[in-house]
């Protein structure tokens, strides 16, 4: 097992739980730290990725800020961490924008429409708010449509042939986003790609954000590439450059702490488990991808197999397959990794399915229960 594990008493946790290792997760933002002082670059958290509000104090010491795509994303990370808050939205709610702006210290607009609709209210306010467009290189290199912003027909960023060079006045910057888990070769690709179609434009921005997608974090990611391109832009442009990665944050820093509640037959072992991968690890379903457990190996790899299901009536409520040493049992302990990103953000009360508690471990620390949940947060969201 990990050397968090070899600390914990798992019996001593709630089921199931999201356990957060804030070692790990300083270890990432020295990381990220480290390209900003390289290169006097700017990195934000994506709160659609991660916005758990309690270690937004330890994040705040490394980061800039947070980039948010709704109200409530931005009026959480003005209230938790109180630095930067850069918003962008596909399309803004006009009764939600007034109060927007209290929180926004960057604004970013998906088409030339919403930046005219909303250009006075902007500058008619009593705070210095840079506002920018979102453009659409129409190059990714994503397998998966469900995540790919470049697809055929996206309806983010506006193409080159939808961009307006003589409505640019007033604006401050250009943003794209067009990675999704990828290493900084893929970004030094984009780059042609933004500087053939936008650079003229770039040109005349004082800021260029580069999005999201940067894996920075990954073992195998290359850093030095990463700055290469980032000081290049400065350099060339004459740009200040924002990063906003949600995932390289909390990657590899988080687990899921389930419980075997029952093994039944049906041409195979079946365990059933206290959690739920469409509540409680959406993007199990939705990417697909299947999350590795500890001491747990691919099908038939060890000697027993099982297929892991949740606790929903949902016929599709399905982890995965995998195989353990030994057979498991009602009471038996499964932990999942990287856990912490897109799971919180996402999970929902599907079926009245209780949410995972919310737990951290630091060694000065030990075990801290940060929130559980009961009946009153699944009565109070419905009516």
């Amino acid at each position: 097992m990990t050397n968090i594990m070899n600390k914990i008493d798992l019996n001593k946790l709630p089921s199931p739980c999201y356990l957060i290792d804030k070692r790990k997760l300083t270890i990432n933002l020295e990381t990220l730290n480290s390209v900003q002082e390289r290169t006097g670059c700017h990195i934000l958290l994506a709160l659609k990725g991660f916005s758990m509000h309690s270690v937004f104090p330890l994040i705040g010491q490394y980061l800039k800020g947070v980039t948010s795509s709704s109200l409530f994303e931005a009026r959480l990370g003005y209230e938790k961490m109180g630095k930067e808050v850069h918003a962008y939205s596909p399309a803004y709610v006009e009764s939600d924008f007034d109060e927007l702006l209290k929180y926004a210290d960057h604004i970013v607009f998906n088409s030339f429409d919403q930046w005219n609709k909303y250009k006075d209210k902007v500058k008619m306010t009593s705070k210095q708010i840079e506002c920018g467009i979102r453009v659409n290189p129409e190059y990714s290199e994503i397998d998966t449509p469900l995540y790919d912003p470049c697809y055929a027909n996206s309806r983010l960023g506006v193409t080159l042939s939808n961009f307006r060079p003589d409505e640019l006045e007033g604006l401050d910057g250009l943003h794209f986003h067009s990675m999704c888990e990828q290493n900084s070769d893929t970004l030094e690709r984009t780059l042609k790609v933004v500087e053939e179609k936008f650079g003229q434009y770039i040109k005349r921005m004082k800021w260029l954000n580069l999005g999201g997608g940067h894996h920075i974090t990954r073992k195998d990611y290359d850093i030095d590439k990463l700055v290469q391109s980032i000081l290049y832009l400065k350099d060339k442009y004459d740009v200040e450059i924002y990063l906003e990665p949600g995932e390289a944050i909390a990657l590899n820093t988080g687990y899921l702490v389930a419980t075997v509640l029952d093994i039944v037959q049906n041409g195979m072992n079946i365990a059933i488990l206290d959690t739920s991968a469409t509540c409680h690890m959406p993007d199990v379903l939705e990417m697909p991808y299947r999350p590795e457990i500890i001491d747990a190996g691919q099908p038939n790899e060890l000697p027993y197999t099982y297929r892991l299901g949740g606790l929903t009536c949902l016929a599709g409520d399905v982890i995965g397959d995998y195989s353990f040493k030994e057979p498991l049992k009602p009471g038996d302990k499964l932990i999942f990794c990287d856990m912490a990103h897109y799971t919180m953000v996402k999970n929902h009360m599907f079926n009245g399915v209780n949410l995972p508690s919310i737990v951290t471990y630091h060694d000065d620390e030990g075990i801290k229960v940060i929130r559980q949940f009961d009946f009153e947060d699944y009565s109070g969201r419905l009516s």
